[in-house]
This record gives structure tokens, C-alpha cells and sequence, in this order.
């Protein structure tokens, strides 16, 4: 017990060491990664996530499309707000948004189309009373920031591990949605950002002599969403199995009794998807679920579905089935993005795909660059190591000094894969300058102990030690303090660099280096 006390800067070292073998290799064992998806990366079984460099994919940075309106004094709530707005402007509701500002603030009037002027826009403000504010293009942060989280919860329910969603600014305060997904081709994933993924469902029915079509539900208004699903038989049918919230399960039911789908017979759709693109242009008694304006399931009300609307059951479970059509006839493939949809929310704006910029790699190209970095960090140790024992000429110095900084940046895999943070050249040329460092380090260490004569006792040792750890946390806090800058700012790759750097400076400060002290005590005092 005694030399573990003596020694528990190394004890640490093999913890934390066999920590990060656990998170780099056991399958889900960082947050957040299923054990499918752990050592789900097929060429190097480990938990270790690849950016587009290093695995190939597509990088797309697009602009908003909106504009904003500044210092508008607000009076109305905001939904209320939103549909005056909406209607000045001949714009659905949700291209509109309208946020109160803090007390004793004005607020901010955005809309989120290309259909409507600077010119039309100001005019809609002063018919709702608003003045004329500023008005600029963009949107505020706040919906950047909802993109962005959007975005992000569409890139993870489509499963592209990996992918990485975030809001940067460019020269002249422009500013981007930025996707990252590896491993992904340009078009896949400019199908899933292209459109915004807006669900409503709508009952169309009869009344007064002409064609009715009433909207029943919205996409807030679900509280559970299924896997796309196929049903058996010789006619498979795909669907979506839904349950709605307590509160608009309610008011479906009594919108299905108001509008007559609640007579326990039933309802027969003699309308079908190839027959029709829009909602406005069925003609027929039935129940309708658009994906971005588009019906994807059209078709009557079951008996049992329609009897449970009478007698008020369906509120106690309000779940149902939304079929989107025949497997054989792409039903299945609506039926997944649908599911997506609903799962993920809809975007609040849309993306401007005309003024986004794009980058792809070809995965056989990032594999070379994988095998180009792997070679490069080998020759890093092997100078490394050459040097070091160059200057000592003792192998029980040098060996040491080289486990230790092997093992820091073993650490920072490890650190890197618990945190799934997708690795690219950048990051890689951090690794080196990680090596470079702590090896600069543990030789300050072990010159000013054995270069300044013998050691003969352990507290001459100590001194020597703090006197060199003195001048490497220096150097560290000065590695710190010049990096900073480059994390914080949106940089592009460079902050990836910096992140690297820094973690594994204060990796080495707070644990390799005191380890190594210990390691070169242990071999000191015991030559003496």
C-alpha cells in the first residue's frame, strides 16, 4: 500500500489507460453509440469516428433562406401575430415567426420564403402597425440555432453516424448551416436537408355542396412514431404506426364526429395518390397526410377506427395506422420518410441550396489519406524515439520517455472516441504536435534531474521535479492561451487542430508528465 501511495500518478496512468481502451473498443460504450454501432467502423473495429477526409462524404454549408425585421415593437402573443402576418403576406403560417424581445426590448418579425420582396414585407409590417423597422436578409440566431438542432436530430434518425451540424460565420457576418456526413454521396444528403419535412393531415370532406378540406392534424400534435412498417398477404401495404398526444387526440376525435367520419361505418376513399399531387384536387370523402404539401397517404377510415371516434374510446389509445400505399409501388420508401419526418420535426426555414457551398471526397481517396496518416505518425515516433535515445544513450531513460508519450496520445484516443468526435487531417496533425510537445517535455524533465549530478535522496529528487514542472506548465499554459483563439473562432479546420492540441497538452500536464516523474524517481533512487 505503501508504493502504491508513493506511486498513484502511475496507478492513474494505468486506469485511465485501460479506460480508454474501453471506450475505443468495447461496441457502444461511448454515450450516445448503440452496441450496433460501436466498433461499427468496418476497417479499424474500434469506437474511433472519421470526419469526410478520412472516410470520404459530403460537406454542405447553405444560408437560410429568410429575412428579419428589427426593432418592431410587439403587442400581440405570438401566434396570433404570426397568422395576421401570414395572411398580409399570402404565406402559410409557418414562414413566419415572431419573437417578443426581453422586457423593455422591441422584437424581431422573420419570414422564411423567397416569395416575398423587402418591399412587400415592409408594407405587410406597417398594416399590422409595426412601423418600419430594419429589414435585412437572414434569419436571427435563435433560428439558427433550431436549424442546426434540427438538422442534427434529421442527420441522427437517418442514421448517419458521424455527422456533424453546425452554425458558422463567414467574412462580411454572412452566416451558414454547415453538414458534415461522412461516408454519404452529395445527393443522398441533399435529399434529406432539401425539404422541410412538414406533416399535416387533413379531412376531406362534404359540406354546403362543395368540397371541404379541413386540417386535423399537425406535426406537434403526435406523440409517439413507429418504424416504417409492410403489412402480409399477396398486396403488401406500408404504413406508419402513430399515437397522438392526450390533448390532440381529443380534439381529432371530435373534428373526425364534426366533419361526419364518426358514424361507425366507417369511410370509403375512392381517391388514390397517383390521381392526385395536391390536397385541393381530391374530390372525395377522405382522410389525407401531407409531406411537404404532397399527400403520401391518402384513404378511408376503418369501422373499428370510425366506431371508436363515436363512441369517444379513441382518445383512451389514440393510435392508428398512416399507409402510404403498396410496397411494390414505393409505399415502403414513402413510408420511411414519412416516419423521418415525424420523428425529426419539421426544419423551421428552409435552406437556400443555390448559394451553398459543397465539398465531396471520394472514400478512396480518404482511405489513402488514412494510410498516408498512419505512416506519418509511425515516422513521427521512430524520429522521435531516434532522437531521444541519441541523446542519452540509456535505454532505461529513453524507453520510458517514449511509453509515456505513446501513452498520452493513447489517452487522447481514448478522450476522442468517448466523445465521438469525427476525426480528419487536421486533427491528425494535432496528434503529431501532441508527440512533438510531450516529448519536449519529458525531456525537460529528465535533464534538469540528471544533469544537475547525483540524486541521492528522494527530496532532492522532488525539488528537481517541481523546478521542471514549473517550466513545462509554463510552456503548457502559453500552448493554451496562443490555441484558444483558434478553438473559439469558426475556423474551419484549424479549430479541430487547436481542440486536438489542447486537450492532450492538459492530458500531459495533469497526468503523463507527473507519471513519467514518478517512472524516472523509481529508476533514479534505485541506481543510487
Amino acid at each position: 500500500m505503501s508504493a502504491l501511495r508513493e506511486n498513484w500518478r502511475i496507478a492513474l496512468l494505468v486506469v485511465l489507460l485501460l479506460v480508454s481502451t474501453v471506450a475505443l473498443f468495447v461496441p457502444g460504450a461511448p454515450p450516445g453509440l448503440s452496441a450496433d454501432e460501436g466498433a461499427g467502423n468496418a476497417t479499424t473495429s474500434t469506437n474511433l469516428q472519421y470526419g469526410i477526409q478520412l472516410s470520404g462524404g459530403t460537406r454542405i454549408r447553405a444560408p437560410v433562406v429568410g429575412m428579419t425585421a428589427e426593432g418592431v415593437q410587439i403587442t400581440a402573443n405570438g401566434s396570433s401575430a404570426e397568422l395576421s402576418m401570414a395572411r398580409q403576406l399570402g404565406v402559410d403560417p409557418i414562414d413566419v415567426e415572431v419573437r417578443r424581445g426581453a422586457p423593455g426590448e422591441n422584437g424581431t418579425v422573420e419570414v422564411f420564403t423567397r416569395n416575398v420582396t423587402e418591399q412587400e414585407f415592409r408594407a405587410a409590417l406597417e398594416a399590422e402597425g409595426y412601423g418600419s423597422p430594419t429589414i435585412r436578409d437572414g434569419v436571427t440566431a435563435e433560428t439558427r440555432a433550431a436549424m442546426v438542432e434540427s438538422i442534427e436530430e434529421k442527420i441522427s434518425t437517418s442514421a448517419l453516424s458521424g455527422g456533424r451540424v453546425q452554425s458558422v460565420s463567414a467574412p462580411g457576418g454572412r452566416n451558414f448551416i454547415s453538414i458534415t456526413a461522412p461516408d454519404r454521396e452529395p445527393a443522398e444528403l441533399r435529399d434529406i436537408l432539401d425539404e422541410r419535412g412538414v406533416v399535416r393531415v387533413y379531412a376531406v370532406h362534404r359540406a354546403n355542396g362543395t368540397w371541404q378540406h379541413d386540417q386535423v392534424i399537425s406535426q406537434g400534435d403526435f406523440a409517439g412514431i413507429g418504424t416504417a412498417q409492410e403489412t402480409q398477404g399477396a398486396n403488401p401495404e406500408a404504413f406508419v404506426p402513430v399515437t397522438l398526444e392526450q390533448r390532440a387526440a381529443e380534439q381529432f376525435q371530435q373534428e373526425m364526429r364534426r366533419v361526419g367520419f364518426a358514424d361507425g361505418s366507417g369511410v370509403r376513399c375512392s381517391a388514390s395518390r397517383g390521381e392526385h399531387d395536391t390536397v385541393e384536387s381530391i374530390n372525395s370523402t377522405c382522410l389525407v397526410a401531407t409531406l411537404n404539401g404532397e399527400p403520401v397517404f391518402i384513404g378511408g377510415i376503418q369501422p373499428g377506427l370510425s366506431q371508436s371516434f363515436a363512441d369517444g374510446t379513441f382518445a383512451n389509445d389514440p393510435s392508428f395506422r398512416m399507409s402510404t400505399g403498396l410496397v411494390s409501388e414505393g409505399g415502403l420508401d414513402d413510408a420511411r420518410e414519412l416516419s423521418l419526418s415525424l420523428k425529426a420535426g419539421r426544419l423551421p426555414a428552409p435552406l437556400d441550396f443555390e448559394s451553398s457551398q459543397q465539398f465531396s471526397l471520394d472514400p478512396a481517396l480518404a482511405d489513402r489519406f488514412q494510410q498516408n496518416s498512419l505512416v506519418t505518425g509511425l515516422l513521427a515516433v521512430l524520429a522521435v524515439s531516434g532522437v531521444v535515445y541519441a541523446r542519452y544513450g540509456r535505454p532505461e531513460v529513453a524507453l520510458p520517455m517514449i511509453v509515456t508519450a505513446l501513452s498520452e496520445v493513447y489517452l487522447l484516443l481514448g478522450f476522442v472516441a468517448f466523445v465521438q468526435y469525427p476525426l480528419n487531417l487536421s486533427h491528425l496533425a494535432g496528434f503529431i504536435a501532441v508527440i512533438g510537445t510531450g516529448v519536449d517535455d519529458l525531456i525537460i524533465i529528465a535533464d534538469e534531474i540528471l544533469q544537475q549530478g547525483k540524486v541521492e535522496t528522494g527530496r532532492v529528487f522532488e525539488s528537481r521535479f517541481r523546478k521542471a514542472f514549473w517550466v513545462i506548465g509554463a510552456a503548457a499554459a502559453t500552448t493554451i492561451v496562443a490555441m484558444s483563439p483558434l478553438m473559439v473562432l469558426s475556423l474551419g479546420d484549424l479549430s479541430g487542430f487547436a481542440i486536438i492540441t489542447i486537450v492532450g497538452v492538459l492530458i500531459g500536464v495533469l497526468i503523463t508528465r507527473p507519471a513519467y516523474g514518478d517512472i524516472l524517481r523509481n529508476l533514479v533512487l534505485d541506481e543510487e
